[in-house]
């Protein structure tokens, strides 16, 4: 595998000599204290799935519900008036709105009036569907059938829980988010074949300001208590799943070596070397690492996209089945063509990205640490291939 990274050097689709962190936007720069947290566009969908079920049941629309977040806290939402449907066949919706709060994060959907309505299903089936502003899928590689809203596997199962914890009666559920297709103009939902408005997305049901100076602060501060701790191994993961997989695997570890560094994996490997820490394992998924793979240190989606030729060159690099070439550029993202590699049991071009993301995680810290990459599958579940080591 050394030998084919080593191939791949002259590629003008890497940064392989030079791999870099790009500079942050401005406004994020100016940031420096400490930030709130928000909650995610699928938390509050959840939360006004509920108010609407309850609307449902007792004929009064509350003015608060609490729902339980995948961690297990619990979190309350203020509730508001839903707009009457004005399709004359959906009079018996009942809808409730939830007003998404970001937190400190530059985010697009701050403020947006996350509606639920919900009606008995004639089907006796609980059904969701996207209503106004919020995007159907068009393309594959998003972990969404095609044709499905765009409502990624917790927040959809967030819906139903929430829902479920009202009534047992099954339900039609249609999640809209007004002006949510002209948020969407400043996402790249069209770029990932996602049409009509926004995603409901989160994994955790908390927005976490991954992309502020004050977060990148964090993450220099956390590694220097790991290393006050005189910890000298540290794990860095990317966000909530791919830690829950490094922790399983890494379980002699103390917490605190333990590190989400969101974004800013360049910032984190620069800290470890000042401060005296011998080996970094980085957990991510395949956006991120081919990310790393290409040179860019800080992998932000609206800094950088995923280079689909650099998925390409790897596939053909590995002499891959054509379906896996054709896969690397069929899309944007880097998910359809990990699903590809997947269904043709084709490990080949994974293992080499991995290989390559340490290669330049290596040449960005100038070697002066033992690093391994390990590429997390999609769901959060399992390591699928990692570095040589």
């Amino acid at each position: 595998m050394n030998s084919e990274v080593s191939n791949f050097k002259n590629s003008s689709s890497t940064n392989l000599n030079n791999p870099y962190e790009p500079e942050l936007a401005d406004e994020v720069k100016s940031r420096s204290k400490s930030l709130r947290k928000g909650f995610t566009t699928g938390a509050c969908a959840a939360a006004a799935t509920k108010a609407a079920a309850i609307f449902l049941t007792t004929g009064k629309r509350p003015s608060s519900v609490e729902i339980v977040l995948p961690k297990g806290n619990i979190v309350a939402f203020d509730v508001e008036e839903a707009p009457v449907m004005k399709d004359e066949s959906a009079t018996d919706y009942f809808g409730c709105v939830v007003v998404k709060d970001a937190g400190d994060d530059p985010d697009c959907t701050n403020g947006a009036r996350i509606t639920a309505y919900v009606r008995r299903s004639p089907t006796h089936t609980t059904h969701i569907q996207a209503g106004d502003g919020v995007g159907t899928v068009t393309l594959p590689g998003l972990g969404i059938e095609v044709g499905m809203p765009s409502i990624t596997k917790v927040p959809m199962s967030m819906i139903l829980t929430s829902a479920s914890e009202v009534t047992d009666i099954p339900l039609d559920v249609i999640i809209s988010v007004p002006n949510g297709e002209e948020m969407a103009k400043q996402t790249t939902n069209d770029r990932l074949g996602i049409i009509g408005g926004i995603s409901i997305l989160g994994t955790t049901g908390i927005v976490k300001p991954f992309s502020t100076a004050a977060y990148r602060a964090s993450v220099v501060q956390q590694i220097d208590v790991a290393s006050a701790q005189n910890e000298v191994e540290i794990v860095l993961s990317t966000g909530h799943r791919s830690e829950l997989v490094a922790m399983d695997l890494f379980n002699n570890l103390r917490k605190v070596s333990f590190i989400e560094v969101g974004d800013f994996t360049g910032v984190a490997v620069k800290r470890a070397v000042i401060k005296n820490i011998q080996s970094v394992y980085f957990f991510g998924m395949l956006g991120k690492i081919s990310k790393l793979a290409s040179g860019i240190m800080m992998t932000h989606y609206k800094r950088t996209n995923v280079d689909t030729f650099l998925l390409q060159n790897a596939a053909q690099i590995t002499n891959a089945p054509e379906s896996v070439i054709e896969a690397a550029t069929s899309t944007n993202t880097a998910r359809h063509f990990f699903d590809v590699c997947l269904g043709n049991n084709c490990l080949e071009p994974l293992e080499y990205l991995t290989n390559l993301a340490q290669k330049q995680l290596h040449e960005y810290c100038k070697e002066k640490l033992h690093i391994q990459v390990f590429l997390v599958d999609f769901e959060g579940q399992r390591v699928v291939t990692k570095s040589d080591g």
